[in-house]
């Protein structure tokens, strides 16, 4: 909403937030909705009568609306923005709009309601101290992938918008790039009367969507596992123990470090150092584990 002026409010949300949403819409200037005929609808349901001029404002036609709505603001209009569902500018027209407004040092401000990326993440039962939000991903099936590869490993969970029709595909392209037992959450329909929230790995899910499913959907799935310990060759273990010996450690307890550091039992730590001291012995001092010096002690 900007103070001269433009309120950017949720169609859904405004059922569990009547007040300031109902007072906004009874005495905004001009209201920009997504779908006028469901404007209409509920602002009968709600018993509010717009006194402003309401106006279309969608995707086919938000370039060319915005110059007219800003001019209304730079004119000291009180101007509404209404979306069908979720937030305004969140994949929803709006973004535009908030853009323009801003340029011209126009106040903007927003009447809280449900948000489906945050809804999604609440209830997915996935960790939410940390996320992402990608957005819708693209239709052609290359670009898809392509697009899933760039976030393999990120290891913050992911949030994603799809239509119903593609995601049965798009949860089978996330099993090929992510792995089938990456668990994901399968959120349609948020805040509505038919909500559902479906949780398992990403080949489970995909299975699930080839049947077919309906309504809006969001797909929240779980970050990149952490790294494990990196897999370091013989001469790599022997290096790191003699680094710590020469540092003035015992090499009891320098191969229990090292093991420690690379995640590894003991003994094979032990091995690979007995194998070096070994080489060496039978003339093959100058190798690359014991740094062309040879073993001490």
């Amino acid at each position: 909403m900007v103070e001269r002026n433009t309120a950017a409010i949720s169609c859904e949300s405004l059922c569990r937030a009547r007040n300031p949403a109902c007072a906004e819409l009874a005495e905004a200037d001009v209201v920009a909705a997504e779908d006028t005929r469901r404007l209409r609808r509920l602002t009968q349901a709600l018993g509010v009568q717009p006194r402003g001029r309401v106006v279309s404002y969608f995707e086919g036609n938000e370039t060319a609306r915005t110059p007219e709505l800003v001019e209304a603001l730079v004119g000291g209009a009180r101007v509404l923005l209404v979306t069908d569902a979720g937030m305004p500018s969140v994949s929803d027209p709006g973004y535009r709009l908030v853009a323009a407004a801003v340029e011209r040092d126009i106040r903007v401000t927003a009447v809280p309601g449900p948000s489906a990326v945050l809804t999604a993440l609440a209830l997915s039962g996935l960790p939410v101290d940390r996320f992402c939000f990608e957005g819708f991903l693209p239709r052609k099936a290359g670009e898809r992938l392509a697009r899933l590869r760039e976030v393999a490993a990120e290891r913050r969970t992911l949030v994603y918008f799809e239509a119903p029709h593609r995601l049965d595909d798009t949860l089978a392209a996330m099993a090929e790039v992510f792995g089938a037992d990456r668990r994901a959450a399968v959120c349609r329909e948020l805040t509505k009367t038919y909500e559902e929230v479906r949780r398992g790995g990403l080949g489970e899910l995909a299975a699930w969507a080839a049947e077919g499913v309906r309504g809006e959907i969001t797909v929240v799935v779980e970050g990149a596992p952490e790294p494990g310990p990196a897999e370091l060759d013989a001469d790599e273990l022997v290096r790191r123990v003699r680094v710590r010996e020469e540092a003035g450690e015992r090499r009891k307890e320098a191969i229990a470090a090292v093991a420690a550091e690379a995640g590894l039992p003991k003994r094979e730590v032990f091995d690979a150092v007995v194998a070096a001291k070994t080489a060496e012995k039978g003339g093959k001092g100058e190798t690359a584990g014991l740094g062309g010096k040879g073993w001490k002690g």
